[in-house]
């Protein structure tokens, strides 16, 4: 209890201290030192759920199992990393003149507050808090992306507050059917909102009204993912704000806001009887892989093709979990660790490429190879992990979900095969020329921070050789809870 007690409160003092000094030249170390104590605090406690199981504590309104404890951990792991990357990249936006002191106090303060507000969707065993923390994660991402103050950054903001603002409302209506279900079984007083109570009553909730609280649900949250048609303020939002924030936009905010989907998808499952949330989420996820390949190959915006990728990627995890099975569950959890750890790295390289050549346009980003070879490599091997190639575990998890839809998908293959094999053509032929060609571009002021990048890739080259036995007996265990 204590753990998860310095978990919630390290970020949410870190955003109370830096309103008041994030203007500061030590604020950006202020900022790592916070992230830091969370993910201290975050060790800890997975350390105590593998020891001694799931936990319920607070009136029963936090509850850590396998399925969140790990990714907690991750959370706050790309959370630190991500911070200590911004130091050096936020001084040089300082240097710019693209970041005030009064901007600096806001990233600062933001940044901690959405990492708060992550980790409490994560953590809480109420699905009415786990809606509101998503709503504050919407909020405290929209002044974060809108920091730069200019049209682009504020019209990006705005799209993205309007169209999560209307998903969150839809999931804020499923969270009403949901408590008018249960409280018919459970009663008023009885903690009609808490998941474990709804996981013990789900087969006797309303199959109706489950039924039509899902389909909100999945729409509400299904924006925050990104899937398609509900996506379009995402390549925006990623690449009009600071790459820190796209970086944990692509590597956190999407699995939180998949995993509320998850936790809906069990109680579903359970009350129906029926394969219908997993058929909805095999619809919508493979629209999503195909729709942002053919959105990706059109794009000349560095960040905006690697948010497609995003989405595609986000496709590939939701299909996965829509199929379900130990072996596709398993794939969806491996391929949710990958993709945050590799997709984070990718925008950590992109951000002192495009500082670099002072542009987003790949066109006018060459030769990095000859002035930043570091971050050439990085930006390269990042991108051949992302698109799957093997060793690294992006090429292990995809390879379980295409070979598992071969055999109980069939139709979708197809489908699948041609999608990546696009996107593999389409995002090396652009990051080829990017690393390899001719280039005016001069080194930066500042070195950047490129620790965290090679980081990533080990932990991403990792995951395709050889997974810690900790962390399979995690993915077996969360592959069980989420069921078939």
């Amino acid at each position: 209890m204590l753990a998860l007690a310095f978990l919630l409160a390290t970020p949410l003092a870190g955003g109370l201290v830096l309103a008041l000094v994030g203007h500061r030249d030590n604020a950006r170390d202020v900022n790592v030192a916070f992230s830091l104590g969370t993910f201290i605090s975050a060790c800890a406690l997975t350390a105590q759920i593998v020891e001694s199981g799931p936990m319920l504590v607070w009136d029963r309104e936090f509850y850590i199992d396998a399925l969140n404890v790990f990714l907690v951990a991750l959370t706050a792991f790309v959370g630190l990393t991500t911070a200590i990357f911004s130091r050096p990249y936020m001084r040089v936006e300082r240097d710019h003149g693209k970041m005030t002191p009064p901007r600096m106090r806001l990233y600062h303060s933001m940044y901690q507050l959405f990492s708060f507000t992550m980790l409490l969707a994560l953590t809480t065993n109420n699905m009415g808090i786990i809606w509101v923390a998503m709503e504050a994660a919407t909020l405290t991402t929209v002044l974060l992306v809108s920091v730069y103050r200019t049209a682009a950054s504020l019209e990006a903001a705005w799209k993205y507050f309007i169209l999560c603002g209307v998903g969150i409302a839809q999931a804020l209506f499923g969270t009403v059917l949901l408590y008018m279900a249960a409280e018919k079984v459970i009663g008023p007083e009885g903690g009609a909102l808490l998941w474990t109570n709804l996981d013990a009553v789900k087969g006797q909730l309303d199959p109706n009204i489950i039924t039509l609280a899902f389909a909100f649900l999945f729409i509400g949250y299904g924006t925050k993912v990104g899937l398609v048609p509900v996506h379009n303020w995402l390549p925006d939002a990623h690449a009009e704000g600071p790459t820190p924030v796209s970086a944990v936009l692509s590597g956190l905010l999407l699995n939180v806001a998949l995993y509320a989907i998850l936790r809906c998808k069990v109680l579903t499952d359970g009350a129906l009887g029926s394969p219908l949330a997993g058929r909805l989420m095999m619809g919508f996820g493979l629209l999503s892989v195909v729709a942002a390949v053919f959105f990706l190959i059109r794009q000349k915006d560095v960040k905006r093709m690697f948010a497609y990728s995003s989405i595609e990627h986000m496709g590939m995890m939701t299909f996965a979990f829509g199929m379900g099975g130990p072996i596709a569950n398993y794939a969806g959890l491996l391929h949710m660790t990958v993709h945050s750890l590799i997709k984070s790295a990718i925008f950590f390289a992109v951000g002192h490429a495009a500082q670099k050549a002072g542009t987003q346009v790949m066109e006018n980003i060459r030769g990095l190879i000859k002035v930043s070879p570091t971050v050439a490599w990085g930006l390269m091997l990042g991108s051949l992990a992302i698109l799957g190639m093997p060793p690294f575990g992006v090429f292990a998890s995809e390879f379980l979900i295409v070979t598992t839809a071969m055999r109980e998908q069939p139709w979708a293959t197809p489908f699948l095969l041609i999608a990546l094999g696009l996107a593999f053509a389409s995002v090396f032929s652009r990051v080829q020329p990017m690393v390899f060609g001719e280039t005016n571009v001069k080194p930066l002021a500042h070195p950047p921070a490129l620790v965290p990048v090679f980081v990533h890739l080990a932990l991403g080259l990792m995951l395709g050789l050889y997974i810690p036995p900790y962390l399979n007996a995690w993915y077996v265990q969360a592959a069980a809870m989420l069921g078939n």
